[in-house]
């Protein structure tokens, strides 16, 4: 594969945004991570928008420089569909967020912790997918984080399904199974994001190999 480090010459802006866009999407999970374990959650729930926000403006960016650009190393649908991918992952994350805030004394944050402990690891799976594209990977490394992604994935719908055995047990009082059966679906999505994003740079480097 030829570097795309090279490729991009001094468009190599649109690695730097992609690159940004994956930290900022971990970072938003981390807050979310100490959103759950902290009882000031003001703080975490700013953290969250403000890891959106950045995420916002890194796909702006990068829509910018696409127009500007006239070469670039990746097809623009590539560059696009992957930034894309990176913005829903804080996105979905606010919005978890943002109905633990109106449903927390209703929940216990220890309920998410399984499931917060897949979506932490893979965010870090994103990131490293993310930072490998410039540096000419092999598709065989490239296949190897994806299919743990996967491995995750499988983690997380095996824990779903778990959960949803208890929400339609009829143990649980019926306001709290639908505030529960809310919040596990949004963390669901957010683990999806990732594997979205992980699919996107699997194709990438496959098309580029």
């Amino acid at each position: 594969m030829i570097s795309i480090a090279k490729l991009f010459g001094k468009s190599d802006r649109f690695f730097e945004l992609l690159s940004a866009s994956a930290k900022s999407a971990h970072q938003s999970i981390e807050a979310l991570s100490r959103l759950l374990l902290e009882s000031n959650s003001n703080v975490s729930l700013a953290e969250l928008a403000v890891a959106r926000r950045n995420e916002k403006r890194n796909a702006e960016t990068i829509s910018e420089e696409l127009v500007k650009v006239f070469i670039t190393a990746l097809d623009r649908e590539d560059i696009e569909a992957l930034s894309k991918a990176l913005y829903r992952i804080p996105k979905t994350v606010e919005k978890f967020g943002e109905r633990y805030e109106i449903m927390h004394h209703l929940v216990k944050p220890s309920y998410f912790s399984p499931q917060m402990a897949i979506a932490q690891e893979a965010a870090s799976v994103v990131v490293r997918m993310v930072d490998m594209l410039p540096n000419s990977p092999k598709l065989e490394n490239i296949k190897a984080e994806n299919d743990k992604m996967q491995e995750l994935e499988g983690r997380a719908d095996h824990l779903v399904l778990g959960y949803l055995r208890e929400i339609y047990s009829g143990s649980i009082d019926p306001i709290t199974a639908m505030a529960l059966r809310d919040l596990y679906d949004l963390l669901e999505k957010v683990i999806d994001r990732c594997r979205d994003t992980c699919n996107i740079v699997s194709q990438i480097v496959l098309k580029n190999s």
